[in-house]
């Protein structure tokens, strides 16, 4: 099972507000360790993005991440609405 970090206090700050009012986003986190290509509509992007995942969370809620799979790590890069992009 993958872990999940955030790159920055300002990420992790948007992630806990988001689960504050979205119960169902705790239950896809832990989707996502299990699965990090696969669950929640999991992609990779490509162009200037290349190599980053992103998948979603809910509504307009996006999440874009890298997977560090020596490591079993997920970094949470970005969190929000599509403009995260």
């Amino acid at each position: 099972m993958y872990s999940i970090y955030t790159a920055n206090s300002k990420i992790e700050k948007r992630l806990n507000e988001y689960l504050e009012f979205r119960l169902d986003i705790k239950e896809k986190l832990e989707r996502l360790m299990l699965e990090p290509r696969k669950a929640n509509g999991a992609h990779p992007l490509h162009g200037k993005l290349d190599g980053i995942w992103s998948c979603w969370l809910g509504s307009n809620i996006r999440m874009i991440y890298v997977i560090y799979d020596n490591e079993q790590k997920i970094i949470i890069k970005a969190i929000g609405a599509h403009k995260i992009y």
